[in-house]
């Protein structure tokens, strides 16, 4: 009779202990799907300030450099956007090594008139205050530019353009090389933010900072922060955002 008692005993145990494990893994998976619903535009950073914002219909690569190795095992573009004319943003050897059959390029001016017509069959220019369709991506070009003048040779108002995305229901500012320059703090309603901050060619950290405050996007990406001496304080820069507002969520990727 014990012996059955203690048989019982240790089924009840096994289905109680089955229940609770299928529980959590059922909480897993909720977890999976909320994260898949509430982040509708993947971001991958690739280097420095190259990035690509992947969707469900898009696939978009922002100042594509480094070279068709950069974007090993990534899907093709549809949409390539492309800041400014340095090297660190314009690579006319990574644009023709890419597969751009079904992709259009969009740029300044100063950009596009330094791409092969060859390189893409369908390639627009839209300079500051613009704004292009893409299909379903809604795309507006916000000025870049320096504002200290000891970097005012870097570069020059309505060369470059910063772009605010209007994707997935999602309001995406990508700033290029820029300083604290009012048309970023005047931006509204944007949900994810990529801020630059590296000397001497954009802006400190501090004023970077100062921006962010302002405009108050709901997520800070900090990329392009590698300068002439080194990696730009990321920490202080969360430090000093977080302190007069904590609603601001700031996530650091792996872009060196």
């Amino acid at each position: 009779m014990k012996s059955i008692k203690s048989i019982l005993i240790l089924l009840l145990l096994t289905v109680l202990f089955c229940c609770k494990n299928e529980k959590e893994s059922t909480d897993i998976v909720e977890k999976e799907d909320k994260l898949i619903i509430d982040e509708p535009v993947k971001v991958i950073p690739i280097t420095h300030g190259t990035l690509i914002l992947e969707t469900e219909n898009d696939v978009i690569y922002i100042d594509p450099t480094g070279g068709l190795k950069a974007f090993n095992n990534q899907k093709d573009p549809t949409l390539v956007l492309i800041t400014d004319i340095h090297g660190d943003h314009l690579s006319k050897s990574t644009l023709e090594s890419l597969d751009l059959n079904n992709a259009t390029i969009v740029g300044p001016k100063a950009v596009t008139d330094k791409i092969p017509s060859t390189t893409c069959k369908t390639i627009v220019t839209i300079n500051n205050g613009d704004t292009y369709m893409h299909e379903a991506v809604k795309i507006e070009a916000i000025p870049m530019y320096n504002l200290r003048n000891e970097a005012l040779e870097y570069h020059t108002k309505g060369r470059g353009n910063g772009y605010v995305l209007n994707i997935e229901e999602e309001r995406i500012y990508i700033s290029g090389d820029t300083e604290d320059i009012p048309e970023m703090r005047s931006l509204k309603n944007i949900d994810k933010a990529f801020i630059c901050m590296n000397l001497p060619w954009t802006m400190t950290v501090e004023s970077a900072a100062s921006a962010v405050l302002e405009f108050k996007p709901k997520t800070v990406y900090p990329y392009h922060y590698r300068g002439s001496e080194g990696m730009s304080d990321l920490n202080k820069f969360k430090k000093i955002v977080s302190k007069d507002n904590s609603s601001i969520n700031i996530e650091f990727l792996d872009w060196y």
